[in-house]
């Protein structure tokens, strides 16, 4: 069965509903958006205020919003739900809205394959008629949501165009990912094996199907500087990385290539140094452009640490442990994040910050110490290069 826009909306099933009543079927005369999530996703949680903010605005209007977790994590239905419930407790101690736990994998079977949907958050917004209206990213609601309130949306051209859209987007991801599959069963054994010549076949290959991949830009140039040692044909690499990732006015992708270049358990003693700082002087001066440090929104703890670096390794100690500490910062704006993420980004950043302070330092549950192998702020000196 393939579900689309027009289709009916299929039935309800999940094991347990941790927050408001039951929803045994879907009633004729009102409009529900059915939003897959889960709390580890991200971009989810970023949705949920808004979420909130659409069912109070459109209650009295026959909205109702359930959210689905259908791909929550855990040994058993039992302790996946108390740890969905403590985690809503947690976060959202007044969501307004129902929250149903799917472990079965039945709602994803239900609607989220049919759909040709491969990712989450993803909406489905039905109409008063029992139909689906809408299927997409729940940050295209607010367009949406009203016109479906209103009767006019699924008769538009407007409507037929996004579905048609949709659709088509959904092909040509999945065939990206069927490529990407085979390119990786190329890629990992060999770099495993540490046979570098294979490995770098199968980046290059990667790099020219699947440009706007950064996982494997960034591959790429780290076989060539770092295992490989090749400066003619690696810094070439890296400076197009360079311009594509500031074209892109890409946070994350500037940040991958500043990690290259200055990620301190990378051997970088074969770039010379002029070069290198140069690449990274051009990329925190972006990269501060687009998330500013007097700016306090923004999640700093994703790039901060990569620009600190630079900034330590170029001798100006006190903007690094300015920038940590503003990542450090960002880890608390009140907008929920995942424990998980906390955990993989705190020890990293504490960990420099007390490298550039020379003494303990605490965030949290989480504690630091200098330690002796961390790289002291470089003395520039000509290389002599390696050919």
């Amino acid at each position: 069965m393939v579900l689309r826009m027009e289709s009916e909306a299929p039935p309800i099933k999940v094991q347990s509903w941790l927050r408001g009543q039951p929803l045994r079927s879907l009633q004729r005369e009102k409009v529900y958006i059915i939003e897959f999530w889960a709390t580890w996703c991200e971009p989810c949680v970023k949705a949920m205020p808004h979420l909130v903010r659409l069912q109070e605005e459109y209650r009295d209007r026959g909205l109702e919003v359930v959210g689905v977790a259908a791909n929550e994590e855990g040994p058993t239905l039992d302790e996946a739900r108390t740890k969905l419930d403590a985690w809503l407790t947690e976060k959202f101690p007044k969501l307004g809205y129902s929250i149903a736990l799917d472990y079965s994998g039945e709602m994803n079977k239900l609607w989220m394959e049919p759909s040709s949907s491969l990712g989450i958050p993803t909406s489905f917004v039905v109409d008063r008629d029992g139909h689906i209206a809408f299927i997409g990213h729940p940050t295209q609601l607010d367009n949406v949501l009203p016109k479906v309130l209103n009767g006019i949306w699924r008769t538009s051209d407007e409507a037929k165009a996004a579905d048609t859209k949709r659709i088509g987007e959904a092909q040509r991801l999945r065939e990206t990912l069927a490529l990407r599959k085979s390119i990786l069963a190329k890629l990992t054994p060999a770099i495993k094996a540490e046979d570098w010549v294979t490995a770098l076949s199968a980046a290059e290959e990667a790099v020219a199907v699947i440009p706007d991949d950064i996982s494997f830009r960034l591959i790429h140039v780290d076989l060539l500087l770092h295992k490989m040692h090749d400066m003619r044909t690696g810094l070439p690499a890296m400076r197009r990385l360079i311009r594509d990732a500031i074209g892109q006015r890409s946070e994350v992708w500037m940040a991958g290539v500043m990690g290259e270049l200055f990620d301190p358990v990378k051997d970088n003693s074969y770039v010379p140094p002029a070069e290198r700082f140069a690449m990274g002087k051009e990329l925190a001066e972006h990269m501060l452009t687009l998330n500013p440090p007097q700016r306090g929104e923004g999640d700093k703890f994703k790039s901060y640490g990569a620009i600190a670096q630079y900034y330590y390794e170029s001798g100006n100690k006190d903007r690094a442990i300015e920038l940590i500490e503003l990542a450090l910062k960002s880890l608390d704006h009140p907008e929920p994040i995942h424990e998980e993420v906390k955990q993989r980004f705190a020890p990293r950043l504490l960990q420099a910050l007390a490298n550039y302070k020379g003494e303990k330092v605490c965030y949290g549950n989480f504690c630091s110490a200098p330690q002796n192998k961390s790289p002291e702020v470089p003395k520039r000196r000509r290389r002599r290069r390696k050919k």
